[in-house]
């Protein structure tokens, strides 16, 4: 494809200066921009602009020539294989160790993965994710679980200029199975079946996903200390209040179900209850600073709450879903905030339409809903024949109850619910 290039980001910037931009050379080349673009769409076409067919990537062979351990490692981190940290080198027989694990043949397809929606997808199998999850030094009884987080398709390495972030839930019986960590220390560096599957995770979206290339397949400007290993963590389901649901059962799973979660994000802010005020008061005010300070933009918001929390708000919340459903419509934004997210909104308020104009009356100063940033909740699609039954309306607010239960904490981030999938399909 012919294509030009302009000073970035564009994004957020005032009219007059993309004017600039567009009036201004290419960085790249050098030459006025729309010469550029004339030049483009008018002049014949090339050989190479005619060239059809596919772009094929160069394959990797099954196995590597032997070699000494340090040579091996060199090689991983020489081809970007790896995060930057050590590795469990995949032999031939760690591999088949990892596969007996779970029921499914080597050469069976688990899915496709790809940096982005213009990216190609890749496709792997049991074996190739086996071959990353001995890598990242997971054992054999944590395979079915980072199957079925393989089988989602979700990339924990979205290529975007902002540094997207990723996180995992797991649910059901399957975390006593394995022993994760669900009290103290959850979600820090204290247990290895959290640490390494959600590592996992990275291998797999750089090795079988096509991405984690600096530059080329990510360009996340900053990049997200959470990709290490993408906040993976199980809820603390014995930790729940009475009537408060898991995660996978609001999801539209059974509580005997083992279920892996997908959300993204970007970032997440700690809050510690050590003064006497309400806690989801104070959640409501971190709610509109999420969507003031713009990291909201993708309108949705998850709660990761300790359980001392969740038993102060059961007595005012019977459910999850009535405290996110007290959060939204109760938070809210400055008015100057709200007409700057919402040009069509303004214009209706100048035009007298209702609720519009008489939030317009209260001047720059008041305080207006925050819902409308808020994602609409939309319906789960049908999965295809043989894959997890599909869940309720997606909430834009999520709330998940994590930790030891010693303290009055939280963390809140603008995460969204991806999708879920079945562990135990894949044993």
């Amino acid at each position: 494809m012919r294509f030009t290039f302009v000073p970035h980001p564009v994004a957020g910037k005032p009219a007059d200066i993309c004017r600039r931009y567009l009036l201004g050379s290419d960085p790249l080349t050098g030459k006025p921009i729309v010469d550029e673009l004339v030049a483009a769409l008018t002049k014949p076409l090339s050989n190479d602009d005619k060239k059809q067919g596919f772009l094929m990537r160069d394959p990797r062979p099954r196995m590597l020539q032997p070699d000494t351990a340090a040579n091996l490692e060199k090689m991983f981190n020489d081809n970007l294989w790896t995060d930057g940290l050590p590795i469990v080198l995949p032999t031939e027989d760690k591999v088949a160790e990892m596969l007996k694990a779970t029921s499914h043949k080597a050469d069976e397809t688990v899915g496709t993965m790809r940096p982005s929606p213009p990216h190609e997808a890749w496709e792997y199998t049991v074996e190739m994710v086996a071959a990353n999850a001995v890598m990242a030094g997971a054992k054999p009884e944590h395979f079915p679980v980072i199957l079925a987080l393989a089988s989602t398709g979700v990339t924990s390495l979205f290529t975007s200029t902002t540094s997207f972030a990723r996180m995992m839930v797991l649910n059901g019986p399957v975390v006593q199975q394995i022993k994760m960590n669900t009290g103290i220390g959850a979600m820090g560096p204290f247990n290895q079946a959290n640490a390494t599957i959600g590592r996992a995770w990275t291998l797999i979206s750089k090795n079988l996903g096509g991405g984690g290339i600096p530059g080329e397949t990510y360009l996340g400007s900053q990049g997200s200390n959470l990709n290490y290993n993408n906040l993976c963590f199980p809820e603390t389901e014995e930790g729940l209040p009475a009537e408060w649901n898991p995660l996978h059962v609001q999801k539209g799973f059974k509580q005997n179900d083992s279920i892996v979660s997908t959300f993204t994000g970007w970032s997440i802010s700690n809050y510690g209850g050590y003064i006497n005020l309400p806690h989801n008061e104070i959640m409501k005010w971190q709610l509109q600073n999420f969507f003031t300070s713009g990291t909201g933009n993708n309108g949705s918001a998850t709660f990761l709450m300790d359980p001392v929390v969740a038993r102060d708000l059961k007595e005012k919340f019977d459910t999850k879903e009535k405290l996110a459903e007290w959060l939204a419509q109760n938070a809210t934004t400055p008015a100057w905030h709200y007409w700057a997210r919402g040009e069509e909104r303004l214009k209706q308020a100048q035009s007298g339409v209702e609720p519009f104009a008489s939030y317009l009356n209260l001047g720059e100063i008041a305080s207006l809903p925050v819902s409308p940033f808020l994602r609409r909740p939309v319906a789960a699609k049908a999965p295809p024949q043989g894959q997890v039954p599909p869940g309720p309306p997606r909430s834009p607010i999520e709330i998940i109850v994590v930790g030891g239960g010693t303290n009055a904490f939280w963390v809140a981030g603008d995460f969204s619910y991806v999708s879920s999938a079945s562990v135990d399909k894949w044993r």
